[in-house]
């Protein structure tokens, strides 16, 4: 059944950058480190310091903001927002208001609602992406006993890209799939590591919902939801917040529309399930902007722009495009899949791949093999002890090995740190290269021997019953090449 109201969403994700020190200061980005502990007059606001831009923040900024398709302004200035608040010790955040460094832009992402059936791109307009430094953090007590709320300025001034979307992702899912996207490339190009449990990506949603109502499009009150601490979380916050927005709609349809209410901050409580409504949101003139007058302006020229554009090296789209080209030949929802595990894992592919030469079956191997290994091991591809040459010489040797054996020759070359052959050896399976068609069409013969039931449930019709023989010949052939035995067993039940 169709929903009856369209989801609007437009997401709001702040990006820590992959610099040592803070944005206008030296003071250490080092997470984990204790409270207070990495701070300095500059980044704490005292009387007559003065802010000096961090290089490597833009430049990062910049390789940022072409990967995300947008233009690049040759001039751009640092304003003040005003506001007050315990963790922004100078009363006011520097950052970027009418003038920004990039602007207008897109990411596509897979808008298919089975990605692993279809690719479905849509592209998702980019406002404007801009600098600006975080503030701190507040630490309440939630006990319930009144205790004292703390706050720690440690992450004052850590440099953050402030990435802002159209309001043009119309689900929930859509939405995970723009920021599985970003956070992919913003760390393959090495811009941040988008570690969302160390608040190195961050991401506030602007709901409302569209309803077709007595022949006219009515629109809800927006509402920025907060607090976002997982990708899970901002799906379930989008998807319970149209819900609610359309409860609302239904009590008052006349009046509950976006032009009689203001825009309304809240926050997700995640245990709950449920937004909770915090404040109104200020507009920009509550903020004050003004160009900050202790930085002077940024010129950037096409030089910085196209070193920036060749640091960024392949995107993962890009990287998807040619994986489901030749040689390898992948399927969109493969490609996918692979690109999702990094560059890294992309190259260990692309060299056994391109020995193997069949693009489809080292996937198939990788994803029943070395993935989930890695999972459960919490290891990177580089960090694998089974590298790709050796890897490559376990598929041509278990090339027509069955499934189990297979995975037994895996398993033994991970624990003992040896090679394909020695493996197999040690686990009496032979290769498809050992074995003798006269003596496998007499190992056919003796298990139809040995098994007069299933033989004669399979002259009675029930044609299962020959994977019972079948069985009984894998087991004492270990290694035996799968095809060649059907094939054989085929033959001499047909004698038979």
């Amino acid at each position: 059944m169709s929903s009856p109201y369209q989801i609007v969403v437009g997401l709001e994700v702040h990006v820590q950058l992959l610099t040592q020190s803070k944005l206008f200061c030296g003071c250490s980005t080092k997470f984990g480190a204790s409270p207070n502990s990495q701070v300095c007059p500059v980044c704490l606001g005292m009387p007559g310091v003065l802010p000096v831009m961090n290089r490597k923040a833009f430049d990062l900024s910049l390789r940022a903001a072409l990967a995300l398709n947008l233009n690049i302004a040759s001039f751009t200035k640092w304003d003040r927002k005003n506001y007050y608040y315990p963790d922004l010790p100078k009363n006011f955040q520097i950052s970027q208001y009418d003038l920004p460094f990039s602007y207008e832009g897109f990411l596509e992402i897979n808008a298919a609602s089975d990605p692993k059936k279809e690719y479905k791109p849509k592209r998702i307009g980019i406002i404007r992406a801009h600098l600006e430094e975080d503030a701190g953090k507040n630490m309440h007590d939630e006990s319930g006993k009144g205790g004292d709320s703390k706050v720690d300025l440690n992450r004052t001034g850590t440099p953050l890209l402030e990435i802002v979307s159209k309001p043009e992702l119309s689900s929930p899912e859509e939405a995970k799939a723009y920021l599985d996207e970003i956070r992919l490339m913003l760390r393959e190009i090495g811009v941040s590591d988008c570690e969302m449990q160390e608040g190195s990506l961050r991401c506030d949603a602007n709901v409302n919902i569209h309803i077709q109502h007595e022949g006219e499009l009515a629109a809800t009150p927006l509402v920025e939801v907060k607090n976002l601490n997982s990708f899970g979380s901002v799906a379930k916050s989008i998807a319970y917040e149209a819900e609610r927005q359309y409860a609302e709609f239904q009590k008052d349809p006349k009046n509950y529309r976006i032009g009689n209410f203001s825009k309304t901050t809240a926050g997700w409580n995640d245990a709950k399930g449920v937004t909770v409504v915090q404040r109104h949101k200020e507009e920009a003139a509550d903020y004050r902007y003004f160009p900050e007058p202790d930085l002077v302006p940024v010129v950037v020229s096409k030089e910085e722009i196209e070193a920036a554009r060749a640091a960024m090296g392949e995107l993962p789209s890009q990287q998807r495009k040619r994986l489901q080209e030749s040689p390898f030949s992948l399927s969109a929802y493969d490609a996918g899949v692979l690109s999702a595990k990094g560059r890294r894992m992309v190259s260990y592919y692309e060299e056994v791949a391109k020995e193997i030469g069949d693009g489809k079956q080292v996937m198939n191997r990788l994803s029943d093999l070395v993935m989930g290994t890695l999972n459960e091991r919490k290891e990177e591809i580089d960090q694998f002890p089974i590298t790709a040459p050796k890897f490559t010489d376990f598929m041509k040797a278990t090339a027509k090995v069955n499934q189990q054996d297979r995975r037994d020759v895996f398993k033994h070359m991970l624990e003992n740190q040896s090679d394909a052959a020695t493996a197999m050896t040690a686990l009496g399976i032979k290769s498809a290269a050992d074995f003798d068609e006269g003596a496998l069409r007499q190992a056919v013969k003796d298990a139809i021997a040995a098994n007069p039931a299933a033989l004669e449930d399979f002259k009675k019709g029930k044609t299962a019953a020959a994977n019972r023989i079948k069985g009984h010949v894998m087991k004492t052939q270990k290694g035996a090449p799968n095809d060649v035995v059907q094939k054989l067993l085929d033959e001499e039940l047909l004698k038979a």
